[in-house]
Formats: C-alpha cells, structure tokens, sequence
C-alpha cells in the first residue's frame, strides 16, 4: 500500500468514500519500519496525502506502528501475490523476526517511531497512535517455522521503550496498545505481562475481541475500571460469533469504539477465516465470510449490514 510504485490514491479515495457513506470516522491503518528506512521522506509525503483524502472523507485514522502478527520476515519491494484460498497470507510484521532479535536495530526502530510521529505529532487528522499490534502473537499456526523462538522474552523490555520514544516526540494525540486474547477473561486478573504493559502505558485503552457478544460486554466492563475512554480496535467476525448485529449494538450502549476488522474484500483474503491456513479456499467460498464490509465494486456483503452500521452512526 505505502510503496512508492504501488501507492494508489484513487483506491483509498474510492474505499474511504464507501466508509464515509457508512458513518465510518475513523480507519486503523498499518505503517511499516522498512518504509521509514527505505525512504523518509517519500512515506511521510504519502501518510500527509493519505491523511488528505481521509480528512475529505471526515475519517481521522489510528496509526499502528509495530505489528507482530503474520509473516516475521519482511522485505521491501515487490511482494508475492496472494496464496490462493488463504487469509492475509502477504501480511508482514513489523519488525521482523532478524530485526528483533538483533539489538543494534533498536536505534533504527527508535528513529522511525520518533521520525513517524514526530512529524505528524501536532496533526488533528490523525485520531490515535497505535504503538504495537498484538505484540504477543506467537503465529503458531501460520509461521511457526520461521518465527522468533524467543520472541516474548524480546517484546517485553522492547514494548515500554516504543512508548517512551514516542511520548518523547511529544505528540497531542493519544498512544494505545490493544490487549489482545483476553475474550473469555472474567475480570482481567492474572493478566500475562504484555497485556500488563500495555493497559499501563495506553493513554486510551483499546482491546481485540472476536468472541460472543456477552464476553465482548464482559471485557467491557473490566476495562472500564481503568477510567480512560475504551476502544475495541479489533472485532468482527462472523463465524466465530462476532457480528456487527450483536457486537455494534452493544459497543454503542456502552460508549465504547468499535474498528472491524477489514473493510473490501481484496488482496488480504481476510473474508476468509484463520482455518483457511490448515484447509485454503481453493474450490470456493466459505459458507460466511469471516471478515470484510463489502465486495471489490463497494456493494455490502450484507446488506442489512449496512444499514445497522448506518442506522447506529448516524448523528454521532
């Protein structure tokens, strides 16, 4: 999305219309450490015109710096098509596996989280910065082969220090890390250390939840008890009992932020459920799609959908 030789303004014009026309405000959106190595000065210039169109469109998105989930070995350049039947089967983390392990990439790391937000610290299109996408996430069932033996033992010294860097470029907008996995958590004792770091360090807090409505409300409530504003930056999935039908209601009673995951159906596959890694889709669809808003041409996925998602934003 970010290169240089695939940057697409057009697209994301065309698909944050679409979210516009929904009562979407805000989008999550991935950044990536190579883009900043690669070239500075060309990524900013294509974040600022990305927040452009996003601010045409009355969306200020959530920036996620790091991300720990798929593929641990990154490259730049030209990336390999989808696998067929296979969901995100190009996502990359950030950083990579060789990156974290080795400690003189550490000022490297430093310089692009406070080169990111230091340039865009002061910007009110930008809603939130997501320091580290679900920075636990062992990728068991994707990449076990290629990822990071020890790679909690390295997130958890690494994980305060991404908050210390960016809180020391200043930025008025709030820093969140989403605890993650916590579905069926009763009242959020015993928590693993990440997820300890994480609530600690967020300004606002945000969580992941893709299970039964009356956990999504039960994880609610425990956060709540930190007394900052609460976000679920990751929910909706339809086969595992996560639904914008029985999720959206509730996020709104309780006012608590809701980002699905996925919006158009495309090269991420994401309609497609976490299963597809064991068993890919080649033949044809699922009998629901895991996750997506609507097809390639903007048409809903389900149209009662859409009007629930515009029912439930309107006037906001």
């Amino acid at each position: 999305m970010w290169q240089e030789a695939t940057f697409n303004p057009d697209e994301i014009d065309q698909e944050l219309a679409w979210a516009e026309s929904l009562g979407m405000n805000t989008m999550r959106v991935f950044l990536h450490d190579l883009l900043w190595q690669q070239d500075a000065a060309g990524f900013q210039k294509r974040i600022d015109s990305f927040l452009t169109i996003a601010s045409r469109h009355h969306i200020r998105p959530m920036f996620v710096l790091f991300d720990s989930c798929w593929d641990p070995l990154p490259h730049l350049g030209p990336q390999h098509p989808p696998i067929p039947g296979v969901h995100n089967s190009g996502w990359v983390q950030s950083p990579g596996a060789a990156a974290l392990a080795d400690p003189t990439q550490v000022p490297r790391l430093r310089a692009y989280v406070q080169g990111v937000i230091g340039a865009f610290a002061k910007d009110d299109r930008i809603l939130a910065w997501d320091v580290w996408n679900e920075p636990g996430a062992d990728n068991a069932g994707s990449y076990a082969k290629q990822e990071l033996k020890e790679k909690t033992a390295r997130v958890i010294p690494l994980l305060p220090q991404v908050f210390a860097w960016a809180r020391e470029a200043n930025p008025t907008q709030p820093l969140t890390s989403g605890v993650c996995c916590m579905d069926t958590s009763p009242d959020g004792a015993n928590l693993p250390e990440i997820q300890q770091i994480q609530l600690r360090e967020s300004d606002v807090v945000t969580f992941h939840n893709y299970s039964w409505p009356e956990y999504f409300k039960q994880e609610i409530a425990w956060l709540k008890k930190y007394n900052r504003p609460v976000i679920c930056t990751e929910y909706m999935a339809r086969s595992v009992g996560s639904t914008f039908d029985t999720i959206l209601p509730i996020a709104k009673q309780e006012h608590v932020g809701a980002i699905n995951w996925g919006f158009v159906a495309g090269k991420t596959q994401t309609n497609l459920p976490w299963e597809s890694w064991e068993h890919p889709y080649i033949l044809g669809q699922p009998p629901v799609w895991f996750h997506e808003v609507l097809r390639p041409d903007g048409t809903p996925y389900r149209q009662a959908e859409a009007d629930l998602i515009r029912r439930l934003t309107a006037n906001q």
